[in-house]
């Protein structure tokens, strides 16, 4: 204690010895040292908790948002159909999606991705409840990363049908059958806008989880 006092005795000396008697700096004479700085590792430390609580709610919604859509393509899809209004007692026009095996894993695809929602879901939570866990946060990014490729996909695969359904092509001899079934078409196409909006869903959550794995 008698050396600390000391210290600071000598410190103000020193001080002291840059001013006159008038209190005036003297010419030439050093700067008085900068008082200390304390860095405060506890605020860092909470402000850091609480941007990895902020990512982690933001991963909710944003399975949300991708459940929701992947929900609403599976759901559009999987009940299109359309029967033309000529049709006989014997032989009718109908169309339906699982006439065309591409729909048939386009409505398996945008399913499963619901199933992984749901299945994730208390992983997020867990992101929220405890911030700094790092195994939840890895699965999440490893399966967001599988269903990213598995929508990207099916949507991708089926949106070449339906461009075919809709234009056609000569040289294969497809024929644009949008003409006849364009009620049909207008449904698989919506489905597929919400199938992209879900894999958009699922890049965010991809990004997102990086950005909360890489903040300390």
């Amino acid at each position: 204690m008698d050396s600390k006092k000391s210290d600071e005795v000598a410190m103000s000396s020193d001080a002291k010895a840059n001013y006159d008697a008038k209190g005036k700096a003297v010419e030439g004479a050093p700067p008085p040292p900068p008082p200390p700085v304390v860095v405060t590792t506890k605020a860092t430390k909470i402000r850091n908790i609480r941007g990895k609580k902020g990512l982690a709610i933001i991963d909710i919604v944003l399975r949300l948002g991708a459940g929701s859509a992947a929900l609403a393509a599976a759901y559009i899809a999987g009940n299109t159909e359309q029967i033309l209004p000529f049709f006989t007692q014997f032989f009718q026009f109908h169309a339906q999606y699982n006439d065309l095996p591409t729909f048939t894993f386009f409505v398996a695809a945008n399913a499963v991705a619901v199933g992984y929602i749901a299945f994730s879901l208390p992983f997020s939570i867990v992101c929220i409840v405890r911030p700094h866990a790092i195994g939840p946060r890895l699965l999440l990014v490893f399966l967001d990363t599988v269903m990213v490729a598995l929508v990207m996909s099916a949507a991708g695969a089926s949106s070449a049908i339906v461009y075919l359904a809709h234009n056609g092509n000569l040289n294969s001899n497809w024929l644009a059958i949008c003409m006849q079934y364009n009620d049909f078409c207008q449904a698989l196409s919506g489905a597929l806008v919400a199938s992209f909006v879900a894999a958009v869903f699922f890049i965010l959550l991809v990004v997102n989880s990086t950005f909360a794995l890489k903040r300390k």
